[in-house]
């Protein structure tokens, strides 16, 4: 159990989307390119083979097996209580919004509610089109968060990832802080910093992004109206396993002139400092050369 209580969850801000087999593939430039080219490199995935610079067309081939229709995930979705939450993938990530939903107004006087939507197979979004191998992602032009749940097999399976259910809500609460980061206006500028490199303004945003999601995780169990039950260690070891798994040593080895997201240290860090300190000016990861 992660949630505690029972009733229905607030489902108005998440949707059903995609369906089917990946196919041809564009997405255009700017913000949401350099966000979702970074979730594919983390993956270890050639971003060519899943985007098209530029608007350009590019094949993705198969991405595993026919997905499920929009209208069939959005009954799935409408179906979800705080029960279903402990036990079902698609209920997990819906809850995990509402408990970000709960926690960010209270951080941020100017925060926005952003959308969420659940896909299998692919998905068309505000920054183009995108199949699951990209992985989850949030797409700028849209202020929207993107979730096949089969990647949280992919995670465990061939990255090496924890299965435990705070694991998968560190991924959820990582996209919400790509958000957060929007809200700020910090996407943009990490754009003027560069995409790649261990100094990069892509690696300041995915720290950050980690760092918020463990700010999320200190709030999201505190007080009488709490969606979390009391986090244990067990579950944060299996965030730590987690960001482990998919840091940029660990994912592609070799030199950190090519590093999007941080080390796997980095990762676990700045999940860490947020999670310990659950203050979101200790998140700062553009003023600090000690990432």
């Amino acid at each position: 159990m992660t949630f505690q209580g029972d009733g229905p969850l607030d489902t108005g801000g998440v949707s059903g989307g995609g369906g089917g087999r990946g196919g041809r593939v564009a997405i255009g430039g700017g913000a949401g390119l350099v966000v979702v080219v970074i979730a594919a490199l983390v993956f270890g995935i050639n971003p060519a083979d899943i985007l098209g610079g530029g608007g350009g067309d590019y094949s993705t081939g198969d991405v595993g097996a026919e997905g499920s229709g929009a209208g069939q995930i959005d009954d799935q979705i409408k179906s979800c209580t705080i029960e279903k939450a402990n036990t079902d993938t698609v209920c997990r990530i819906v809850a995990t919004t509402n408990s970000l939903g709960d926690v960010w107004p209270q951080l941020m006087s100017d925060y926005t509610e952003p959308q969420t939507v659940i896909f299998s197979g692919s998905v068309d979004t505000g920054c183009g089109s995108a199949t699951s191998a990209v992985g989850p992602f949030y797409c700028p032009s849209d202020q929207t968060a993107y979730f096949d749940p089969s990647f949280f097999d992919t995670l465990e399976r061939q990255l090496g990832g924890s299965d435990g259910p705070l694991a998968q809500e560190y991924v959820v609460a990582h996209e919400f802080g790509h958000h957060v980061q929007h809200v700020q206006g910090l996407d943009e500028k990490a754009q003027q910093m560069g995409s790649k490199g261990a100094k990069s303004g892509s690696v300041r945003l995915e720290l950050q992004a980690d760092c918020y999601a463990g700010v999320w995780a200190n709030r999201a169990d505190d007080g009488k109206d709490a969606m979390l039950e009391p986090i244990t260690d067990q579950q944060i070891s299996d965030v730590i396993t987690t960001a482990r798994a998919i840091g940029d040593d660990k994912l592609s080895g070799g030199s950190s002139d090519g590093w999007t997201h941080g080390s796997s240290s980095q990762r676990v860090r700045w999940f860490s400092i947020g999670y310990q300190s659950g203050e979101v000016k200790r998140c700062d990861t553009f003023s600090t050369d000690d990432l």
